[in-house]
């Protein structure tokens, strides 16, 4: 049995640094095998998160937006054409020829989005795809394992989204009792990614622009945030006024396998099934702008403390140490 690592079981040891100011560093990085972003932040591809507004606010910023694939096809259709040649679409491994309209349509490419992607039928649905629409861009996920990303990239993805678990409202691995912890999971995949150079998406367990830093520094090309942005207000999120936050309203967030979800969806759980997710209020923190603006300023300072211009500098000399939790209390304020 061997060890494996969450975010907060390590740190980023400080490297040499000869760059004068934290604004150098450059930040563009690959979201896919063809595609380039300025920016390695991607919003969540969920209900709750990605909306129109928050879809253009994501391009004006140099990202790229994932439209969610329980949206009715119609609206998808009008996603597409808005923000044709700008944005991806996401499906499941089902209704092959809806996704393939939605490619024609103008979509740069597709998320194939499946809770455990490692399967026979998530390979051939990569596969009928790429026979159709080879000038496509696929995403594939999710999953947690070298092998797993290895096989989903033989299946011709583009890039893998890795994480099974570790989002905010995500139950699996209380229910199941599988997932790797997010670290681990990130950097064995991306010992592999160097090799085959197919990019991964750190999918899950972000809560400040240090989560981000440590995704990227383990081998993440980018990185996939989905509580923090539906924390804002332009976020897909509903919305409900509340004396208890500063900001006077509150935002809900689900899991797409919560109970909240399948019953708006299906009607209820599915025969046989159980609840991988949960779904809760929390509060309106601001404007996306501003959530994205913290996010990079975390990571170019971030960078900077790795003596990284680049982010495949800062996975070059990335030098990692285990800690524990003393030492996320130490570097908390303590003001009282």
């Amino acid at each position: 049995m061997r060890h494996a690592f969450t975010y907060d079981d390590v740190a980023l040891v400080p490297q040499f640094n000869n760059i004068p100011s934290r604004t150098e560093p450059a930040l563009e990085s690959w979201l896919t095998k063809q595609i380039k972003m300025s920016i390695p932040i991607l919003a969540a591809n969920m209900d709750t998160v990605i909306s129109e507004e928050l879809a253009e606010i994501l391009i004006a910023q140099g990202s790229i937006p994932i439209f969610h694939r329980f949206t009715p096809f119609e609206e998808q259709k009008k996603w597409v054409q808005k923000f044709k040649g700008k944005t991806f679409i996401s499906c499941g491994i089902q209704k092959l020829e809806e996704t393939r309209e939605l490619l024609d349509l103008g979509a740069l490419g597709a998320c194939i989005d499946v809770a455990h992607g490692h399967s026979d039928r998530m390979f051939r649905h990569i596969q009928e795809l790429k026979r159709t629409h080879p000038d496509h861009q696929i995403i594939a996920g999710n999953v947690c394992t070298a092998m797993a990303y290895h096989d989903l990239v033989n299946a011709g993805a583009d890039a893998v989204k890795v994480g099974v678990g570790p989002g905010a409202a995500c139950t699996t691995r209380m229910v199941t009792g599988f997932g790797i912890p997010q670290f681990t999971a990130v950097q064995d995949c991306a010992r592999i990614a160097d090799k085959l150079r197919v990019p991964l998406i750190a999918d899950g367990g972000i809560r400040t622009s240090r989560d981000v830093v440590l995704a990227l520094a383990a081998g993440a090309s980018t990185v996939m945030v989905g509580k923090l942005f539906s924390q804002t207000k332009e976020s897909a999120a509903p919305k409900r006024p509340s004396d208890k936050v500063p900001s006077g309203y509150e935002a809900k967030f689900r899991g797409q396998a919560s109970a909240d979800f399948q019953t708006e969806f299906y009607g209820g759980l599915k025969a046989k099934t159980v609840a991988e997710g949960i779904d809760f209020w929390g509060p309106v923190t601001g404007d996306a702008n501003s959530l994205i603006a913290s996010l990079l300023g975390g990571i170019r300072s971030g960078m900077t403390y790795g003596g990284a211009r680049n982010i495949k500098e800062l996975q070059r000399k990335a030098e990692f140490v285990q800690v524990t939790a003393s030492y996320i209390y130490e570097s908390k304020p303590r003001p009282d």
